[in-house]
């Protein structure tokens, strides 16, 4: 899937999201915070093998000078529906650690596609008193950022990537992009990193703007516009209002003097 030109991240105004402001880095957390109770908790259904998967496991292991004697005479005395549902638990028993060890092990650090939507900025931008970072989706680690696909239904595995891949499915990480459809509003991207609890500063151009709450107080918007300007030129500065047209937060473009420049320039 094509990544969108921008990732926006909201962040209400607390003490750690200026410190990382000021470093110009994104937290990667654990996926054990997260306010979804099924959010890289699901039980993924596996699939049936057909034939042709069946036959390509059992080949792959008959050659295969590691495989026990025992397991060689199942493979050649019973049935593939039997040899198929073998093969079902044998995956079903693999998956839990798996994925036990990607959620101790992981940090994954979620942005969304839109900088409007009131849910949103209820949750996680401080109930409308926070602030929305947008960034340019080309750069790192922002041009790593996965889709978060949304469901009614837990999600289908094929289990031949568990049992033909020395480390796992390449589609593993995908189940750890589902989740229900009572989330799709967020339209979620995610980025992941092989340690939680990591700091990752990004380049100084990647970000791009920062929108502000419609009820950000006017100090808070301050204290980040001098930030800001200590680093990042040009980054725009975007200050949100409640739309009187539809539900939703609408942007205008700001400018900032301080108030040592606007003194200088008789503003003051």
């Amino acid at each position: 899937m094509n990544l969108p030109e921008k990732l926006y991240k909201f962040e209400s105004f607390s003490e750690l999201s200026l410190r990382n402001l000021k470093r110009q880095a994104i937290y990667f957390g654990s996926p054990r915070g997260f306010n979804d109770p099924y959010d890289c908790a699901i039980t993924a259904q596996i699939n049936n093998l057909n034939p042709e998967q069946v036959e390509q496991y059992k080949n792959n292991l008959l050659v295969d000078g590691k495989t026990p004697i025992e397991v060689k005479s199942y493979l050649t005395t019973n049935t593939e529906h039997e040899i198929g549902e073998f093969v079902k638990k044998i995956v079903a028993a693999t998956i839990p650690g798996l994925k036990e060890d990607f959620i101790s092990q992981c940090g994954i650090s979620c942005f969304s596609e839109i900088n409007n939507d009131l849910l949103m900025w209820s949750h996680y931008g401080g109930r409308y008193k926070g602030f929305c970072l947008e960034f340019d989706s080309k750069k790192p680690p922002f041009n790593r950022a996965r889709k978060v696909t949304y469901t009614y239904s837990m999600p289908e595995v094929d289990p031949m990537g568990f049992l033909l891949e020395g480390q796992g499915p390449t589609d593993f990480i995908d189940l750890f992009c589902i989740k229900s459809k009572s989330w799709e509003y967020e339209k979620e991207w995610r980025v992941f990193h092989k340690q939680a609890g990591t700091l990752f500063t990004y380049p100084t151009e990647a970000l791009t703007g920062v929108f502000f709450g419609p009820d950000i107080e006017p100090e808070c918007l301050e204290i980040i516009a001098l930030i800001l300007r200590g680093q990042n030129e040009k980054v725009k500065l975007f200050q949100g209002k409640r739309s009187q047209e539809s539900f939703k937060v609408e942007f205008i473009e700001v400018d900032y003097t301080t108030n040592l420049d606007a003194k200088k320039m008789g503003l003051r």
